[in-house]
């Protein structure tokens, strides 16, 4: 052999000791079509909404808000990640942009008020919100503090 260094041996890392998380994680059929599924129910959710706060003004606004926001904050909480809320945030959204867009002639679904201009900016703020907000620390999880 000649006279080169030696390679010493690379950590090998524990097989199944850590997942993987976000795109590095393999396809899932089944959180793919739960994903459509949210996307679906955030359209729902958005034409409710935009026939609710249309029909009972003020307070009408504020339920079609805490619709959305129910549902942006239990998908991030049901599947832990951004996309649990941005996938039914999209769906809305979608729903919204095509039901307050104007006809060729010129006439809107639901009417120019102030009303839906704030329940399109409310909901994406709060989609926003619930998109980026920190994970909630899980029960029996380790603090990382000695001692306990």
């Amino acid at each position: 052999m000649s006279g080169g260094k030696q390679r010493a041996p690379r950590p090998s890392t524990p097989s199944g000791s850590t997942a993987a998380t976000g795109l590095a994680a393999p396809l899932n059929p089944g959180r793919i079509a739960a994903y459509v599924g949210l996307a679906v129910l955030g359209a729902l959710v958005g034409i409710a909404g935009a026939l609710v706060q249309a029909a009972w003004f003020p307070a009408g606004l504020l339920l079609a808000l805490l619709a959305a926001a129910g549902l942006f904050h239990g998908g991030r909480r049901l599947f832990g990640t951004q996309l649990g809320a941005l996938a039914p945030a999209a769906g809305w959204l979608i729903s919204i942009v095509v039901l307050l867009g104007g006809r060729p002639e010129g006439d809107y679904v639901f009417g120019d008020e102030l009303g839906l201009t704030l329940f399109m900016l409310g909901g994406m703020a709060v989609a926003v919100i619930c998109a980026t907000m920190s994970r909630s620390p899980q029960q029996g999880a380790d603090s990382g503090r000695p001692g306990r």
